[in-house]
């Protein structure tokens, strides 16, 4: 797995945003000064998380950009998948499986890798933004961290 610069620039937007859940949408230009992003890369950034659902585009003079949902149901391996691609070190988890079934020769060594993808999509699969954002209000975030776990326990 590879994080990008672009997936480095979502995740530090996606923070600001998060910081900001429940205060109305946020500027581009504001993400972008507060992040120290470049705007023009940060607008198709911000079009691609609002093609994938976790951020939602507001109009008008009051208009920006916020969250979708919670912070705590935006989690950092749908982020990274919807800009990096797969978290596999290889193409994708079956892929890798497939290679350690029929390359006797290396199975130890792809089943390395599957070890090391696994534990990664677990980090990021449990870590949301509402873990890393920081600054979150103590009663909001509370409160994002039980209806997290309660989410995760289903």
């Amino acid at each position: 797995m590879k994080i990008s610069q672009k997936g480095l620039y979502a995740l530090q937007a996606l923070m600001v945003l998060a910081r900001r859940y429940r205060q109305g949408a946020i500027r581009i230009r504001d993400i972008a000064y507060e992040e120290n992003l470049p705007e023009k890369f940060l607008e198709l950034i911000l079009l691609e998380l609002k093609n994938a659902r976790m951020v939602e585009s507001v109009r008008g003079a009051k208009g920006g950009y916020q969250l979708k949902r919670p912070p705590n149901q935006v989690f950092l391996s749908e982020v990274i998948r919807t800009i990096d691609g797969p978290l596999a070190p290889f193409a994708d988890g079956a892929g890798l499986q497939h290679l350690i079934d029929n390359d006797k020769s290396h199975r130890q060594l792809y089943s390395v890798f599957m070890d090391v993808r696994n534990a990664a999509a677990q980090i990021l699969e449990h870590t949301s933004l509402a873990d890393i954002a920081g600054d979150i209000p103590q009663q909001e975030a509370t409160r994002k961290k039980h209806r997290g776990r309660q989410t995760a326990e289903q």
